[in-house]
């Protein structure tokens, strides 16, 4: 098995490489660009899934992730969720992407995000990896790959949940510099014993890709006392 360091390049904005005169499509090869840049560690590398690797990738995040079985990211342990939803070079223009991180020939993660053309959005969805190699923090090239994919296509912002079953998604996020912009109260399904699932609290972190003048500014009479107090808590205060 190959051995793969744990010295870690810093994590960088992969924004220079888009051409903003050249056409917005995420293309395949376009998206092999952004997992090449991507900020791992050395020896490691992402590859974008084939078709002839769902097996084993439903195999090992059912392995490295059992609680995957429920909830929102259960997809990703479903054959058919590939087929209908899943970018494959061969496939239409689809809107899940999934890549394989590897050390050597070996697959040791998976990371996947998710495109919202309408709302102009990326979702981050799973980052999950072998107990071996989670201290790679694979999790944050990840993250860059979606900041990236979302300059590219003109997204304005990236987000994703974090469980607050646990911290090291929270910690993943955090130390990508994605924000903490709220907390929902039983949004997902999580398998928290052998034939026990319950509700789970998780952390929404978000990073906006546009610049401030893009956004409406929230004026504090259109907010009620405590949207406003929150508001200020997470952003300053209100206009």
């Amino acid at each position: 098995m190959t051995t793969c360091t744990r010295s870690l390049p810093t994590l960088r904005d992969a924004a220079p490489i888009v051409d903003h005169d050249a056409p917005s499509p995420l293309d395949w090869s376009a998206l092999r660009e952004l997992m090449r840049l991507a900020p791992l560690a050395d020896g490691y590398r992402f590859e974008l899934l084939e078709r002839g690797e769902v097996a084993t990738v439903i195999a090992l995040i059912a392995r490295w992730f059992p609680e995957i079985g429920v909830g929102s990211a259960s997809g990703y342990v479903d054959a058919a969720f590939y087929q209908r939803r899943v970018a494959f070079a061969d496939a239409p223009t689809r809107d899940v992407i999934v890549a394989t991180m590897r050390c050597g020939d070996e697959i040791v993660g998976v990371y996947s995000f998710e495109i919202d053309r309408r709302a102009l959005a990326i979702h981050a969805r799973i980052g999950v990896a072998t107990p071996d190699h989670r201290g790679a923090r694979l999790a944050q090239a990840g993250m860059a790959c979606s900041e990236a994919a979302g300059r590219w296509l003109g997204m304005g912002i990236v987000y994703g949940m974090a469980t607050l079953k646990a911290p090291h998604s929270q910690r993943a996020f955090e130390r990508a510099g994605w924000t903490l912009v709220g907390i929902a109260p039983g949004l997902d399904r999580e398998r928290i014993a052998p034939g026990v699932v319950k509700r789970v609290y998780e952390a929404l972190y978000a990073k906006v890709l546009v610049d401030s003048d893009a956004l409406v500014d929230p004026q504090a009479p259109n907010m009620t006392p405590r949207t406003r107090e929150l508001f200020s808590a997470l952003f300053g205060g209100a206009s």
